[in-house]
């Protein structure tokens, strides 16, 4: 049984990168060290931002990396996004869901979605 899940991204924009998620997202920091920042994102699911040039692994610069999160208001959320001056595609409907994607700074795509009510 996978008790906490974490999903950590390799960034050659660490700086940028780290900003982007803690001061645009707002995203709540849970563990920080110099070169390593680790965001909780959920109960037990967590996002950490690794610096690149101090890692033994490569960033894909995004390449093949979508995070896709459920939001309770995906026009609410884009519209603060916008506000924060992030680009978003336009919501579009797919797989029974609306959704809208962005880009992190590092080149990552970004998926917001919420179900279509049945």
């Amino acid at each position: 049984m996978i008790r906490r899940m974490n999903t950590i991204l390799y960034c050659e924009r660490w700086e940028a990168t780290v900003a982007f998620y803690r001061d645009l997202l707002a995203l709540s920091v849970a563990h920080e060290r110099d070169w390593f920042v680790e965001f909780k994102l959920g109960e037990r699911a967590y996002l950490s931002i690794a610096n690149a040039a101090r890692a033994t692994i490569a960033s894909a610069r995004g390449d093949g990396i979508t995070l896709s999160w459920q939001v309770d208001d995906l026009a609410a959320a884009r519209q603060m996004l916008q506000n924060s001056g992030i680009d978003c595609t336009p919501i579009r409907t797919k797989w029974g869901a609306q959704l809208c994607y962005f880009h992190d700074p590092e080149g990552h795509r970004l998926e917001l979605w919420q179900p279509i009510p049945e």
